[in-house]
């Protein structure tokens, strides 16, 4: 272990705990101890109700059994325990315990957080808009958890390389392109827009007045069928402006990123386009393996583990019948290029959960050509829908799809008019950056702070509220904390480990030690509410200390032992919030 991690009081207690069974139980010593935070002592552990029909007798006394050997062992920091109920163990650990948690995760320039995933090659695939056009509120959550995955992985060791998959290829930019040829003086290149149009917006609407012109022309839609097989033979000319085009889309996204305090960089692009030269390589591999055959003309790929409701196996389509190729090709050949190219260890493909079934088939397929192995973990990370206020499907009054940035518009809209409803001493231009902060944290908090799994709804007057299980609550409590510490100064926060804590300081320390146990499980199952659930609760503590005991007006060494838990709940908030993507105001 690295000088700079720091075990859990938990992880410490349940060791103490497995211990006390390996030496009373030792045909048992592998059994869960079952410790979890309690509301009567700091841990309870729950291990002699499950083992004690294997151990042949009453859970009661194999509790006082149990207990007896924690109070015997050495090297722990459990400093009492008591049996309640059926044989629940209750553990309170030692003060001197839990103030020096508190000395060695300020010491620590990581909070005293285990690098779990260090060096193991991830490769998160989220986002993925589509060229020419408006990222949408679908692209919402993509974006976001995808983003904090990558922060949290990142953060604990991981090898991360995010993955934007854009739409960038298909037979629609050939009808697009041939439509900008014939109207060269049709506006969409982001230094031709004002008003703060958008390139993508453009484009769109663009490639709408194409789609009709298609529809109606049968000339045109020859020429626009043209330009495809142009596009798709590599004229200069064709690819050249379909080149701008993906450029000026990228510029779009990086506006909506940069908003939204995201990762993503244009380096992390691969597109479509981008898998175009293997595909015929992955549909001769397959067919080589026996993967796909042919079905009326065309190429597939039938599952050997999952049947549609007619009974018959369910198919990817490895190849048209005209010999074009579609998206599970392209995503045959994505998850191909990923272990094999970029050797990857772990893959998470960030995804609506509408398209489970998509990945079942490709991760099947993948595994019958024998490019993913069990050395490499894939993982659909399916999510959720947002709905509106009103709990429906979202769209505008016309029924259109909301665009992301008129969503992001609404929210800092409504932070502003919260902030300045608070704020009387702050310039417009911090109040503006204020609302900004407070707007995108409360798009973000609001999508983290739910189980990425269930809908939820947009509500931006709830979301950016200072009460509540909000992002804004989690910013305020930041910022209170930060003027705690400007008002101490360079106090001294020297921790005196003697000094019996309040029960609020308990209550504190012990939240603040499991911040690195949060973190890893976000890690680990990819959960990222967890540690959302985690600051919120941390917030409520650090509340209750705050009205419980005085910081700057108590009288050393109290002062400096409570300073020390307002440095330590002030960046361990600001690092948790940064994981998540949230900016950590230091004034509000």
């Amino acid at each position: 272990m690295n000088d700079d991690d720091v075990r859990s009081l938990n992880s410490q207690v349940e060791a103490a705990v497995s211990g006390a069974i390996g030496r009373q139980l030792p045909d048992l010593a592998d059994a869960d101890p079952v410790v979890r935070r309690s509301e009567h002592a700091d841990f309870q552990a729950n291990a002699a109700l499950a083992l004690a029909r294997r151990a042949r007798t009453r859970p009661a006394e194999l509790a006082g059994t149990l207990a007896d050997a924690l109070r015997t062992a050495e090297a722990t920091p459990v400093a009492e325990v008591t049996v309640s109920g059926p044989g629940f163990l209750n553990l309170v650990v030692s003060d001197s315990a839990i103030w020096g948690q508190i000395a060695a995760r300020l010491a620590s320039t990581r909070l005293g957080v285990a690098a779990s995933e260090q060096g193991r090659r991830t490769v998160v695939d989220y986002s993925g808009p589509n060229i020419a056009k408006d990222m949408h509120v679908g692209h919402l959550r993509t974006t976001i958890i995808g983003d904090c995955l990558a922060r949290v992985l990142t953060f604990l060791g991981a090898d991360v390389i995010r993955q934007n998959h854009l739409g960038d290829w298909g037979t629609q930019f050939g009808m697009l392109i041939q439509y900008l040829e014939e109207h060269p003086d049709a506006p969409w290149h982001h230094d031709q827009l004002t008003d703060g149009a958008s390139t993508v917006s453009a484009l769109d609407g663009l490639y709408r007045a194409a789609r009709k012109a298609f529809d109606a022309d049968p000339t045109f839609a020859d020429r626009a069928r043209a330009r495809v097989v142009a596009l798709q033979g590599g004229d200069g000319a064709t690819v050249a402006r379909w080149r701008e085009i993906v450029a000026e889309s990228e510029f779009a996204f990086r506006e909506i990123y940069d908003r939204l305090g995201v990762l993503l960089q244009p380096e992390d692009s691969a597109g479509e386009s981008f898998y175009n030269p293997w595909l015929p390589e992955v549909v001769e591999e397959l067919t080589a393996a026996g993967i796909a055959v042919e079905s009326d003309g065309a190429l597939v790929a039938l599952s050997n583990e999952i049947t549609g409701p007619d009974g018959n196996p369910v198919t990817l389509m490895v190849r048209k019948t005209d010999g074009g190729y579609g998206y599970d090709t392209t995503d045959l050949a994505t998850i191909r290029y990923r272990i094999r190219d970029l050797k990857a260890d772990r893959i998470l493909y960030v995804v609506d959960a509408r398209q489970a079934l998509h990945f079942t088939l490709i991760f099947e397929a993948a595994r019958r050509a024998g490019w993913l192995t069990d050395d490499v973990d894939v993982t659909h990370v399916a999510f959720g829908t947002v709905l509106g206020p009103d709990g429906r499907p979202f769209k505008t009054r016309s029924g259109d799809t909301v665009k992301l940035m008129d969503l992001l518009d609404a929210a800092v809209d409504a932070a502003s008019a919260t902030v300045l409803d608070r704020s009387h001493d702050r310039s417009d231009e911090e109040l503006a950056t204020i609302a900004a902060q407070a707007g995108i944290g409360a798009v973000k908090y609001a999508d983290l702070s739910t189980s990425r799994i269930k809908d939820y709804a947009f509500d931006v007057e709830r979301m950016v509220s200072f009460n509540g299980n909000t992002g804004v609550y989690l910013q305020y409590a930041h910022t209170r904390i930060c003027s705690i510490l400007r008002k101490a100064a360079d106090a001294n926060a020297e921790i005196d480990p003697t000094i019996p804590p309040h029960s609020a300081e308990r209550v504190l320390a012990l939240q603040l030690d499991a911040f690195g146990d949060a973190v890893a499980e976000v890690g680990r199952d990819l959960e990222p509410h967890r540690l959302g659930g985690y600051l919120f609760d941390l917030a409520k503590a650090f509340t209750d200390f705050y009205e419980s005991c005085p910081v700057l007006s108590a009288e050393p060494p109290v002062r400096n032992n409570r300073l020390a838990l307002c440095q330590l709940t002030a960046r361990t908030l600001g690092q948790g919030l940064d994981l998540l993507g949230i900016a950590a105001p230091e004034r509000m």
